[in-house]
């Protein structure tokens, strides 16, 4: 789904009163009932990463952190059965995820008198049953499985949403008899960074020639496709000339204006496919 600039900021602006609770995209749904949810989603998820970033030095200077975890201390001794760490969270605006592995770090090195290794405070995390006090680690899992944009949980369904794309992406192919390479290939042939997809024979996509195709199981906003267009669509171009992105929950149509200099974007697998012969084009 392709939106303009103009309509992309007016749901920004309405995400920015929105926690990352269960709640938020039936709230979406209802706002903006002819927006697709997987663009819904993908869309908050940027935009509160956003936010967490703006703050997060705030939430965790020294003096934020112990007062959270006297908050927390007290809430969890009176009601240690209710969400206290995720209720603290969503009070504080901050990600609950996030917040869980702030007061479980202050917890651990409260017990041991030494600051936790990242590797412990991951596996915790992964797995709440590893900590010893069974209060804290039920309130661990409540904020990462209530966290809809940081925490495992989310890193596990990011990868495995990527993972699924990338199958159809190859799948499509496959349907045209287009013949490729994917990454797994590239890399056993001693290519260090490239993208999802290499056409051995290039093809055309609205009247544009394409020699590479990558995939982007997100929404293409103007932040993260700067990023990706300076830290790979380029080098890739550089590398293997003309290619398309793919944004497959969508992206800000006037984002797409680097056709004529050779990187297209689209928001699915293109229908006008035309194969090209060897040779034609840049390569």
């Amino acid at each position: 789904m392709k939106l303009s600039r103009a309509e992309y900021k007016t749901i920004a602006k309405f995400m920015e009163q929105l926690r990352p609770t269960r709640q938020y995209m039936k709230i979406l749904k209802d706002k903006f009932p002819s927006h697709s949810q997987s663009t819904l989603l993908s869309l908050f998820s940027l935009e509160y990463q956003k936010r967490i970033k703006r703050t997060i030095s705030k939430h965790h200077a020294p003096e934020a952190i112990e007062s959270y975890y006297q908050s927390y201390v007290t809430a969890a001794k009176t009601h240690p059965s209710s969400a206290v760490l995720l209720d603290l969270a969503n009070e504080v605006d901050f990600s609950p995820s996030l917040m869980a592995r702030a007061i479980l770090e202050r917890f651990l090195e409260e017990r041991d008198g030494v600051p936790p290794t990242k590797p412990l405070i991951n596996s915790m995390l992964r797995d709440p049953s590893l900590i010893s006090d069974h209060h804290l680690a039920n309130h661990v899992y409540q904020c990462t499985v209530n966290d809809c944009c940081y925490g495992p949980l989310v890193d596990c369904i990011k990868h495995a949403i990527g993972q699924e794309h990338e199958i159809l992406l190859r799948d499509k192919l496959r349907e045209r008899n287009l013949s490729f390479l994917d990454e797994n290939q590239l890399r056993a042939k001693g290519y260090d960074k490239t993208p999802d997809i290499i056409l051995e024979v290039p093809i055309a996509v609205e009247g544009h020639i394409v020699h590479w195709i990558e995939s982007k199981a997100s929404f293409g906003d103007e932040c993260s496709h700067r990023t990706y267009l300076n830290e790979q669509f380029w080098s890739y171009w550089n590398r293997f000339g003309p290619g398309l992105v793919i944004y497959w929950h969508g992206f800000i149509e006037e984002l797409d204006c680097n056709r004529d200099r050779g990187i297209l974007l689209g928001d699915r697998f293109p229908s006008d496919v035309v194969t090209l012969c060897h040779g034609t084009g840049q390569g």
